[in-house]
């Protein structure tokens, strides 16, 4: 299992605590030090939709104004895989699963605990 995040997020820290917790291993690939690409944004995108992936309430989306610019899906993609800090957080690819966000209900539901 991997987990997409930056360590200082504190969804992604919650996660990690969660999987700690409950003794389930996972790989952690923290956005600034390994780039997410096209690639692995696109395969996301088979499995939840774009405005799941995005981070509206971030501050990278209020900070380059992307509300203002009423961008269609391929925008937001084109947006997604060049400044990987509009992808909420954290992105758990586990089995064929693609798991945005922290819900640790779902995540027992998902994880059998």
């Amino acid at each position: 299992m991997k987990i997409y995040g930056i360590k200082t997020c504190d969804n992604v820290r919650r996660a990690i605590k969660f999987f700690k917790v409950n003794d389930i291993p996972y790989e952690l690939i923290d956005f600034k030090k390994v780039s997410v690409g096209k690639t692995e944004i696109e395969n996301w995108l088979k499995k939840v939709s774009i405005d799941t992936l995005l981070n509206h309430k971030g501050s990278t989306y209020r900070t380059l104004k992307l509300k203002e610019l009423n961008l269609d899906e391929h925008g937001k993609k084109e947006w997604l895989i060049k400044e990987n800090m509009l992808i909420k957080r954290p992105v758990i690819e586990y089995n064929d699963k693609v798991i945005v966000a922290f819900d640790e209900a779902r995540y027992k539901e998902i994880f059998n605990v």
